[in-house]
């Protein structure tokens, strides 16, 4: 469900960025079933996958949780600011909301890497 919300509020704010394509119906439907894969795989990750095969004394990174949680942040942070342009009913420039766009897609792709990866590994 909040992959799902996400994604709609993100596309509504890109609606209102003056770009025509981004305005249909398939579009927004494609951004939230991308966010609902997104947040499904990167926040559901197998235990297994990140903790490795070995344990050694040694902590051993975690990328893998990391590139999840970068991906997580990122698209949190484009449905907040998003949220927040639409609650205040502010006119930003197209690029500033184009950017908010691409930073949740960069997000969005992380976490679906990360659950990706977790999973060929588990």
């Amino acid at each position: 469900m909040m992959g799902a919300a996400g994604g709609l509020f993100v596309a509504a704010h890109l609606g209102r960025a003056g770009v025509e394509i981004l305005t249909f119906p398939v579009v927004i439907l494609a951004m939230m079933v991308y966010a609902v894969i997104g947040f499904y795989l990167g926040i559901d990750l197998p235990p297994a996958a990140a903790q490795g095969g070995d344990h050694a004394a040694t902590p051993r990174v975690k990328w893998i949780e990391r590139l999840s949680a970068t991906g997580t942040f990122l698209a949190a942070l484009a449905v907040f600011v998003s949220v927040w342009n639409i609650i205040l009913d502010a006119h930003p420039q197209p690029s500033w909301t184009l950017l908010v766009g691409g930073v949740f897609m960069v997000g969005v792709t992380l976490q679906i890497a990360a659950g990706l990866i977790a999973r060929a590994r588990a």
